[in-house]
């Protein structure tokens, strides 16, 4: 997607479209490639759920955009959608990045390299204090900001961390961008805005709740070059955020922890399957440093989008949506591995799977997986 300057109508629309039913991030972004504009989009859903079956998407309001931007207008925080200027580039790069982000703060804290720290929630003294300094170390580098998720624990550390170094850092919210979690954190959270960002994909005024934190996890890791696991036990969040970064492309590293603690289990696990071993701030730079390339301010000059013509599934043969059906099964399975048992061409599969995702009869899932609901 180019980086492009919009319309205040077209911003609106665009989050029409991600507050859709049956449309996640990758399917938006499908959309706006296929159509080239969110108005275009959201007139042809209608069509395209009913070829496989659904008449009655319910597609968001213009209203219901308009009120969330002023909730957020209210707040003072920025609406930036995926394909503008200040969306950061680390996070447009994953394939699920989110269509719309709301960001309190100073919103150039997002063009910076971030280093994530995460850990466990009920962490060990000696943790937090790893965590913490490993952040204020990092900090003293300029262009580095300290990403996390301001949970208990290794994260609230980390942020810390981070401001006393004088540093930036980037708190990424699980619900809405106003609703602080845990509350204790209510201090942290009005420092961070005002040294740092607030970052969100929800709407104002939703409550976390435990699937949205897989979903933030991988904003983190998204936004990070690399993803630092300082305490986690075997079945963690952090666990969860490390392997995000691994299918993203991000460098991994951990630091060890006594074999007798629980909470160290997740990060010499990852150490013993290939991450850095952390032991101070200058094996986070030694490992990050290859990855980082000077900042150059964007020359790109918007211009018009085209449209991609809508693909005549008739011309692909009368049975090529039940061809495609017949591939999927609850089990996840991968769409290139659809297009080659199908035989058919991988734009005529990427579109029979958008019509029955719109419809929802399908289920997206990490590394360009679908399974079928």
């Amino acid at each position: 997607m180019n980086y492009e300057t919009i319309s205040q109508s077209e911003r609106r629309d665009r989050l029409r479209l991600i507050r859709t039913e049956s449309i996640g991030p990758v399917t938006w972004r499908q959309l706006m490639d296929h159509f080239g504009s969110a108005e275009d989009a959201i007139a042809a859903l209608p069509d395209f759920a009913g070829r496989a079956g659904k008449r009655d998407i319910r597609i968001a309001s213009a209203a219901d955009a308009e009120k969330e931007l002023a909730q957020l207008g209210e707040l003072d925080a920025q609406t930036v959608t995926l394909g503008e200027p200040d969306y950061p580039t680390t996070l447009a790069a994953i394939d699920d990045a989110p269509p719309v982000i709301s960001v309190r703060g100073n919103i150039s804290a997002l063009a910076k390299t971030g280093i994530a720290i995460v850990g466990a929630r009920n962490a060990s003294a000696n943790g937090r204090r790893i965590a913490e300094v490993l952040a204020s170390e990092l900090s003293v580098d300029p262009g580095v900001a300290i990403v996390s998720g301001l949970a208990r624990g290794i994260d609230t550390a980390a942020h810390a961390g981070s401001i006393a170094g004088n540093g930036t850092t980037i708190a990424v919210m699980a619900g809405g961008i106003e609703i602080v979690y845990p509350p204790e954190n209510e201090d942290l959270y009005q420092n961070i805005i005002e040294t740092g960002a607030i970052v969100s994909e929800m709407p104002p005024g939703l409550k976390p709740q435990a699937r949205h934190f897989p979903r933030r996890n991988r904003i983190v890791s998204g936004l990070s070059l690399a993803v630092i696991v300082v305490e986690a036990a075997q079945r963690s969040g952090s666990l969860i955020t490390a392997r995000l970064a691994g299918e993203q492309g991000r460098t991994v590293l951990a630091v060890p922890g006594s074999p007798l603690d629980p909470r160290a289990f997740g990060a010499n696990h990852l150490i013993r399957e290939g991450a850095i071993l952390v032991r101070n701030a200058e094996d986070v730079f030694e490992a990050v440093q290859p990855m980082v390339t000077p900042a150059t301010p964007r020359t790109e000059t918007p211009s018009p989008r085209s449209r991609a013509p809508v693909l005549d599934l008739d011309s692909a043969g009368a049975d090529s949506r039940e061809t495609v059906i017949s591939c999927l099964s609850p089990e996840p399975v991968a769409v290139d591995e659809i297009v080659r048992r199908c035989q058919l061409t991988a734009p005529v599969v990427r579109t029979i799977l958008l019509e029955l995702e719109l419809a929802g009869r399908l289920e997206r899932h990490p590394g360009n997986r679908v399974a079928a609901c």
